[in-house]
C-alpha cells in the first residue's frame, strides 16, 4: 500500500495574520482591544474641543502633513514663516491625543500595555483604536484639531535661536506623502495635487526643505550618524505577496526627520526649564567602542580610542560612498555594537545622557502620540507644564514607565522582524530551485547568512563555507518555512 502525502498547501495573507497574532501573544503583547476598551470607545462621538482661551487659534497657518502613502494616523503637521534677516519660524504641531485618551482610562491602559503600534505587512496592531488614531485624534486633512505646538526660530544658517511650546487649534491644509514630495523637490515629478490645491504650498515646501537641509548639515557636522537600515516590507495583491520593497531615504523623509529631532529636543528642554521630570530617549556612548574601532581598522580606517561620533560619522559617510551595496550590512554591525536606544527618567538639573547617534544632548519622544506611548506621556507632561500645573506623573511612575516602555518596544520590534521573515518566506515559497545573486552578511557555526540582491530578503546558506562577509555569491533556494520564517539556500553549481 502506497503512503500518500497531502500536497503542501500554499500560504496566503490570512496565514500571516494568524502567525502575527501568535507572535504578539508570545511576546505578551495584546493583539485585540478588550470589551472594556470598546465600550469606552463607543462613548466618544467627536474630536476633542477646548474653549480655554489659552489654546491659540493657529488654523489659518499653511499646515501640511508628510507621511507614508498609506498612513492614516497623522501625528504631526509642519509650517514655516520667513522672518527678517533671513531668519525663519518653524512650527510643528503634534496631535493632542491626551484630549481624548485620559490617563487611567481603559484605552490608556491598553496603550500602556503595548506601548507602541506594531506594524506587520498583513495586519497592523494599533496602540489606540483606529477610530481614534486614524480619525478623531489624527491631524487629518481639512478638519480642526487640538495640538501641542513647538514654535521655533532659526537663524539664516539653520541654528536654533529660541523656542516655546503652547496648545493650539490647527487645520491640515494638505495631506502629502514622502515619495511624491521627494520626487517634486528633486524635479522628477509634479507638485502633489493636495499641495496644488493649497495656496502657497509649493513655496512652503521649498522653504521647509531648505531649512531641513541646513539643519541636517549642522547636525552631521556635530557627529550625527547616518545609517542605512535593512527594513523591507511586503507588497500584496489580494492574498498574495507579490514583492518585497525596501524603504528608500529621500529629501521629504529627511525634512520630517530634522523637524522631529528639533521638536523632540526643544520639548525635552522645555520640560527641564519648567522644573519637570521627563522620559528621555537616549543612546549611551558605546561601551563597545573598541570593537567599532576594530571594524573600521578592517576597512583601513583609524578611529580615536575614545568614543567620537564625528569621527564615526566620517567613517560611515566614506564607506557609504565607497560601497553603497554593502552599506546596510555595515550599518547593522555598527548599530549592534553601539547598543539599542532606551528610555530613562531625567530629573531637572540632572546631567543629560544624550543621544549618541543623533549627536544631541536633550532628547525625548514626543512627536508620535498616536503610535508610541512615551510620546503620549510626554504630551501630558508638556500640557501640565504649559498650564503651570503639577506633573501628572511622579518620578517613580516615570521610572517604572521607562523600564516598561524599553522592554515593550523591544518586544514589538521582535514581532515586526519575525514577520518580515515570514513575509519573505511566503514570497519565495513558489520559487524553490531558482538561483539568485546574494551578499554574505554573517557567519555562524551552523551556516552562513546571505542577503539576496533582488528581492531584498535574507536567509541561511546551509552548506558550510569560508566565504568572507561582504562577498558576492550565487545561491539556489532549496526550502522555505512560512510558519517559522526560515529561508534556506545552497551554493549554486
Amino acid at each position: 500500500m502506497k503512503n500518500h502525502t497531502a500536497p503542501k498547501r500554499p500560504h496566503h495573507r490570512s496565514d500571516l495574520v494568524r502567525i502575527a497574532i501568535h507572535a504578539m501573544q508570545e511576546r505578551q503583547l495584546l493583539a485585540d482591544f478588550s470589551a472594556k476598551v470598546l465600550k469606552e470607545l463607543a462613548a466618544i462621538d467627536r474630536a476633542a474641543e477646548d474653549a480655554d482661551p489659552a489654546v491659540r487659534d493657529l488654523r489659518s497657518l499653511p499646515w501640511c502633513s508628510i507621511d507614508n502613502d498609506d498612513s492614516l494616523d497623522l501625528d504631526q503637521l509642519t509650517c514655516l514663516e520667513p522672518l527678517d534677516a533671513g531668519k525663519v519660524r518653524l512650527l510643528v504641531a503634534i496631535a493632542d491625543v491626551d484630549a481624548l485618551v485620559k490617563k487611567g482610562s481603559a484605552i490608556d491602559d491598553h496603550a500602556q500595555t503595548n506601548t507602541a503600534t506594531v506594524y506587520t505587512s498583513a495586519r497592523i496592531f494599533p496602540m489606540l483604536p483606529e477610530r481614534l488614531s486614524n480619525d478623531l485624534s489624527s491631524l487629518n486633512e481639512k478638519v480642526d484639531r487640538l495640538a501641542v505646538v513647538t514654535d521655533m526660530v532659526f537663524s539664516e544658517a539653520g541654528l536654533l535661536e529660541q523656542f516655546t511650546v503652547c496648545r493650539a487649534r490647527v487645520h491640515n491644509q494638505a495631506k502629502l506623502a514622502y515619495d511624491a514630495v521627494a520626487l517634486w523637490i528633486g524635479g522628477a515629478g509634479p507638485l502633489p495635487l493636495a499641495a496644488q490645491r493649497a495656496q502657497g504650498m509649493a513655496e512652503q515646501l521649498h522653504q521647509q526643505d531648505r531649512l531641513a537641509q541646513k539643519m541636517r548639515q549642522l547636525r552631521h557636522a556635530k557627529g550625527s550618524l547616518e545609517f542605512e537600515t535593512f527594513q523591507p516590507h511586503a507588497l500584496f495583491e489580494g492574498e498574495q505577496v507579490v514583492a518585497i520593497a525596501q524603504q528608500e531615504q529621500n529629501r521629504a523623509r529627511q525634512l520630517i526627520e530634522e523637524f522631529m529631532i528639533a521638536t523632540n529636543s526643544c520639548n525635552a528642554r522645555f520640560l527641564a526649564r519648567s522644573g519637570t521630570g521627563s522620559l528621555r530617549r537616549v543612546v549611551r556612548s558605546p561601551e563597545r567602542w573598541l570593537h567599532i574601532v576594530e571594524v573600521a581598522r578592517q576597512y583601513g580606517e583609524t578611529l580615536p580610542k575614545d568614543p567620537d561620533s564625528a569621527a564615526l560619522e566620517a567613517f560611515l559617510a566614506k564607506r557609504h560612498q565607497a560601497d553603497p551595496l554593502r552599506f546596510a550590512d555595515l550599518s547593522l554591525v555598527i548599530i549592534k555594537l553601539m547598543g539599542s536606544g532606551e528610555y530613562v527618567v531625567e530629573a531637572p538639573g540632572d546631567a543629560a545622557i544624550g543621544h549618541f547617534g543623533l549627536a544631541v544632548h536633550d532628547y525625548t519622544h514626543s512627536t508620535a502620540p498616536n503610535r508610541r506611548y512615551p510620546d503620549l506621556v510626554t504630551s501630558r507632561l508638556l500640557k501640565a507644564a504649559i498650564a503651570g500645573q503639577k506633573p501628572p506623573y511622579s518620578m517613580a511612575e516615570l521610572a517604572a514607565l521607562a523600564l516598561h516602555c524599553t522592554r515593550q518596544e523591544d518586544a514589538a520590534r521582535k514581532v515586526e522582524r519575525r514577520m518580515r521573515k515570514s513575509d519573505a518566506a511566503l514570497l519565495l515559497e513558489s520559487r524553490i530551485g531558482e538561483e539568485f545573486k546574494a551578499l554574505v552578511t554573517g557567519q555562524a557555526p551552523d551556516g552562513t547568512w546571505v542577503r539576496l540582491l533582488s528581492p531584498p530578503v535574507e536567509g541561511k546558506l546551509l552548506e558550510s563555507s569560508n566565504l568572507a562577509i561582504g562577498s558576492q555569491v550565487k545561491v539556489r533556494l532549496v526550502s522555505t518555512n512560512v510558519e517559522r520564517g526560515f529561508i534556506d539556500f545552497v551554493p549554486a553549481q
